[in-house]
């Protein structure tokens, strides 16, 4: 069953603030392999002229992640998500995200489309800070494979 065109263009409420702290950015930091001591020192942030320690540029996809299950979970836009893979990322920033920021992901359905049988989901997370200063916007592409016949 192909997925509910109606719904581009649909925003939905902006998440709960989550409070970034120093201990997951460096356990991300750790995680992914990248050494950067910007992300574990606060003095080598304060040296990039950031006032605490920042996050590796993929951090934010476990907010945006998160966020877009409110689009995945939409019973209007009937998506299977058993047949779904990951298509796409990519991230736009204003600012890196850094410790102490409380940041909220306000999820937009940009576009869905048909291709060779699959249903293509573009979603948008735009996050803002306390402040409602823009910090990144996310945007990601999914694909809910074609069902096999036979």
């Amino acid at each position: 069953m192909a997925l509910d065109q109606s719904l581009v263009g649909r925003v939905y409420p902006p998440t709960p603030p989550y409070e970034v702290g120093r201990e997951k950015i460096r356990e991300f930091a750790e995680a992914v392999g990248d050494p950067n001591p910007a992300y574990t020192e606060q003095q080598a942030a304060r040296a990039l002229g950031h006032p605490d320690v920042i996050a590796p540029p993929t951090f934010v996809f476990t907010l945006t992640y998160a966020a877009a299950g409110q689009v995945i979970d939409d019973p209007q836009l009937g998506l299977d998500y058993s047949r779904v893979v990951h298509g796409d990322q990519r991230f736009v920033y204003s600012r890196p995200v850094r410790a102490g920021d409380r940041l909220s992901v306000t999820t937009t359905v940009d576009g869905v489309k048909s291709l060779a049988g699959n249903d293509i989901l573009d979603i948008r997370g735009d996050v803002h800070d306390a402040d409602g200063e823009h910090v990144v916007t996310a945007y990601t592409k999914i694909v809910s494979r074609a069902p096999e016949e036979g």
